[in-house]
């Protein structure tokens, strides 16, 4: 294992992964080593700290559970396997040293509906004894149980018991005595080896939330009403319980309207301090905040900026112990809580200069951590820190292919829009050019509720090694910069967000970087809409369009919710009016002059692939140069490393062809 100098290091023995091709050795295509998946797609570290459960990608779109010795390291070892068709592995964490349990989700159409299910399983660290933790539904269910519960807690005894919330699902009682009646969301203690269940809360029709306090107490509840055509109200009733009560208090109300949150919405409970964490936005930016259990509900300003919003927590530790909070301006920040944890943050920095590091797990005394750090040049890799011995090593690689390759730096910018407004963005040049008269993409994120961050981007590295430079724009319509940088969000206000986006263009070509006859757009997502939008905005900026799942009809993204309970807030968030007939690119055909390459999954929920399929037919009757990718079973994120593969290579061949490279 390769080490650091970190006051003193030990001689960890390397974790062993499958090997992946360099580049830079083998002279394999580069589209194969950027379109693989990340080695690492989760990690947690055993309460012991001396094993690691790893998931790695298999062959296609598959995954594994792997275990390694953190002690004497060798090769990981496979326990659980999934084929990703239709069964996925999420992430697994440890009930206990040798016992770790483990999220499957799986895609199915119901009813002519693509639906989502989700299910939990505990396992051995030997791949033995692989059982079912999900309450399992009968014949007689009046309904689907999707939801197949989350951890919330380890309980307080550390024995291997579990804080699962449970979705109840009435069942039929006609003959029979055993029928189950309950119907919602409930709290229940499982024991991950024997299977035995005990109701910790019962069961409510509303309830989408609890939070426990890491000592096996749940301390707040979130309750959603139903309007009576069946869809979210868009409120959410939160209730909470002083240490000494099992009776519940009024505690929030927290109301999301056209995809912007009012009220404080909690996050974790800390119960040393006996209060309860969140985010609230009062002055156009979200803050943390905490407000106390006690029965005062004395609420306190923790963290706040008035540049950007606070937008995530530090946890550490099997009972998630709140020790910071983060933010991004230029690159991702933390503000520690924690005062020994400061320090060691600071001194990591200092480790490894010009990483961002992040906390993923520790051990439960919290003697070990297991780190992350990355940079815009580094995919990112996992470090192992003892605590008692002062020393560190480097566990995995999240990318081992690209070790040795070099990555093109990212560099935070700022450019005018044509009303004036700074547009902060990130603009990266392929490694050793000159960075004038370029091929050049703008590379608009998805969203809209989002925002790009400095770091690592397989999507826009890929690129820039192939010569193009790359500017993502953090256009007006996403998150991060507060309420009036959000405005109506990125459909609403599609003209500032597009004119934003089109906007980075021009200054690519106004500073130099862009060749004007070799300027293209890529985008995913709400970024392929935005794609797709610039040239309905603008038909001359862009030579080429390159849209990946992308939006491509308002009222059809709106139709495509009409059978799930979320609808009034998708509804809410697209509006009524002018737009959505202006602002839907698959109306507005015609108006697309340069050749579009299209990328969907057939099996994707957050974007049908009916919208790409529309866009493709509207462009053909139009007489515009179109092809459709489609890709079979795979969903939004196309996470299989043949499909990113193709896309890759297939895009850049595209926009060479297209832009006369």
């Amino acid at each position: 294992m390769r080490k650091l100098c970190f006051a003193m290091v030990v001689g960890l023995a390397p974790l062993a992964v499958a090997a992946q091709d360099n580049p830079a050795k083998s002279g394999n295509n580069l589209a194969e080593t950027f379109g693989t998946r990340e080695a690492v797609r989760q990690i947690s570290l055993s309460p012991d700290g001396t094993k690691a459960a790893i998931i790695q990608p298999t062959k296609g779109h598959g995954s594994a559970l792997m275990i390694g010795d953190m002690v004497n390291g060798g090769e990981l070892k496979a326990i659980l396997t999934s084929s990703g068709n239709p069964d996925k592995l999420g992430d697994c964490h440890w009930s206990t040293d040798t016992r770790l349990i483990c999220r499957i989700s799986i895609t199915s159409d119901v009813d002519g509906e693509r639906l989502g299910f989700s299910r939990i399983v505990a396992i051995d660290a030997d791949g033995k004894n692989l059982k079912m933790l999900s309450a399992r539904t009968s014949d007689r269910a009046l309904g689907l149980m999707q939801n197949g519960g989350s951890l919330i807690d380890w309980g307080a005894g550390g024995d291997g018991s579990a804080l699962m919330t449970r979705l109840f699902v009435p069942e039929v009682s006609t003959g029979t005595h055993i029928a189950e009646s309950q119907s919602g969301l409930g709290v229940e203690l499982i024991d991950t080896r024997s299977l035995s269940r005990k109701q910790i809360e019962p069961a409510r029709e509303s309830a989408v939330d609890y939070i426990s306090d890491g000592r096996g107490n749940v301390r707040v509840m979130g309750l959603q009403p139903k309007t009576g055509t069946g869809y979210d109200s868009g409120k959410i009733v939160y209730s909470y319980r002083t240490a000494d009560s099992r009776a519940w208090k009024p505690l929030t109300t927290v109301t999301v309207v056209a995809g912007q949150t009012a009220g404080f919405v909690p996050y974790a409970v800390d119960p040393a301090l006996n209060v309860v964490y969140g985010f609230e936005n009062q002055t156009g930016h979200t803050a943390l905040y905490s407000i106390a259990l006690d029965g005062s509900l004395t609420k306190k300003l923790v963290l706040s900026r008035a540049d950007v919003d606070i937008d995530d927590l530090i946890e550490v530790g099997r009972q998630n112990r709140v020790v910071g909070a983060t933010f991004v301006t230029d690159r991702r920040e933390a503000e520690f809580f924690d005062p020994a944890l400061k320090t060691l943050r600071a001194a990591l920095g200092k480790a490894l200069p010009g990483k961002i590091i992040t906390f993923i797990d520790a051990s439960a005394d919290e003697g070990k951590l297991l780190l992350f750090a990355y940079s815009d040049v580094d995919p990112g890799r996992y470090y192992l820190f003892d605590k008692k011995t002062r020393s560190m090593a480097e566990v995995l690689a999240s990318r081992p292919g690209l070790d040795g390759v070099k990555l093109a730096t990212v560099k935070p910018i700022t450019y005018q829009a044509a009303d004036g407004t700074n547009i902060p963005a990130y603009l990266t040049l392929p490694a050793g050019s000159d960075g004038k008269n370029l091929p050049a993409i703008v590379m608009p994120h998805g969203g809209p509720g989002a925002r790009d961050e400095w770091g690592f981007d397989w999507l826009s590295q890929y690129f820039a090694a192939r010569g193009y430079a790359v500017i993502q724009p953090n256009f007006r319509g996403s998150t991060g910069y507060g309420d009036a940088w959000y405005e109506k969000n990125g459909f609403q206000s599609w003209r500032t967000s597009i004119g934003d986006v089109n906007d980075a263009g021009r200054w690519l070509v106004k500073s130099g970087v862009a060749d004007p006859k070799k300027l293209a757009i890529v985008g995913w997502s709400y970024g392929g809409y935005a794609a797709l939008q610039s040239s309905v905005l603008d038909p001359d900026l862009f030579k080429a369009i390159v849209a990946i799942a992308p939006v491509t009809d308002l009222d059809t993204l709106r139709n495509e919710a009409r059978n799930f309970t979320n609808f009034p807030q998708v509804d809410a968030l697209i509006g009524h009016g002018p737009w959505v007939a202006e602002g839907s690119p698959a109306r507005n055909p015609a108006k697309i002059k340069a050749p579009v390459l299209l990328f969907h999954g057939d099996i994707d929920t957050n974007v049908r692939i009916g919208e790409s399929r529309l866009m493709a037919d509207r462009l053909k009757d139009a007489d515009r140069k179109v092809e459709l990718v489609e890709f079979k079973g795979l969903d939004h994120q196309l996470d299989d490393d043949t499909a990113r593969a193709t896309l890759l290579s297939k895009a850049d061949a595209f926009l060479r062809s297209s832009m006369g490279m």
